[in-house]
């Protein structure tokens, strides 16, 4: 079955990573995975929250949010409601968790860089792509605090792996990297994988959306995914040396 834009099984969307997008934070990424549209920023703060004080520590933390035409119809911020949803929350704690992985809290010293993730557009895969972004914007925000001499640790010690993230999932029975919207919401298995740039996994996520899945297709989904996200790695490397 041909997939929606006429991609291979295995192939990615065009990734796209714009460093610099807004001017005002530490570090910028604008990601964009197909349809889909992250604006990543990285802000950065002299100390670290109260309960880790005196660690020698740094911290680093996200927040995900996505606005209100984001999507076909119109959703209501979350601001407005007056409480976060806990998709909101799944994901903000996701990205956090992934970008973590990337980096020596030592070595940061005890500085705070948030992570602010916002989708523009979404067509699936918005998470996944918010890590891709997330962790180049935090690299360069690790670059400004070490322009000015404010790292513990050396800067090549600070930012030690990369790591990148990508949706794989079983549509009509096949087993398809980076689903659109389209595949998303008729995949029959649904799964998020997360891995550094020398193949190991911070985490995966995955459901059997319609029923349940065998072990050899877990094995494929791991597959494709960790090929995927050693893609998007090699895409965060040009996007940092360029």
């Amino acid at each position: 079955m041909a997939r929606p834009d006429g991609r291979l099984p295995d192939q990615l969307r065009p990734v796209t990573l714009t460093r610099g997008w807004s001017s005002h934070p530490e570090g910028s990424v604008l990601v964009e995975f197909g349809g889909t549209r992250v604006l990543c920023t990285a802000s950065v703060t002299e100390g670290v929250p109260r309960w880790r004080r005196g660690s020698g520590l740094g911290w680093v933390t996200a927040e995900y949010a996505m606005l209100p035409r984001a999507t076909n119809t119109r959703s209501d911020r979350e601001s407005v409601k007056g409480r976060i949803g806990g998709r909101t929350h799944e994901i903000s704690r996701l990205i956090g968790r992934s970008l973590r992985a990337s980096i020596d809290l030592k070595a940061l010293g005890e500085n705070s860089i948030v992570l602010d993730c916002d989708v523009l557009q979404a067509d699936g895969g918005t998470r996944t792509a918010a890590i891709t972004g997330a962790y180049v914007a935090l690299h360069d925000a690790v670059g400004w605090l070490a322009a000015r001499k404010a790292l513990a640790g050396k800067p090549e010690k600070v930012m030690h792996r990369s790591v990148a993230a990508v949706s794989v999932g079983v549509v009509a029975g096949e087993a398809r990297l980076d689903l659109n919207y389209t595949e998303d919401v008729a995949a029959e298995v649904d799964m998020n994988v997360v891995c550094t740039d020398g193949g190991d996994f911070v985490e995966v996520q995955g459901t059997g959306e319609a029923g349940v899945f065998a072990r050899d297709q877990l094995d494929a989904l791991l597959d494709l995914g960790t090929a995927g996200c050693l893609e998007l790695a090699e895409a965060q490397r040009k996007a940092l040396t360029s």
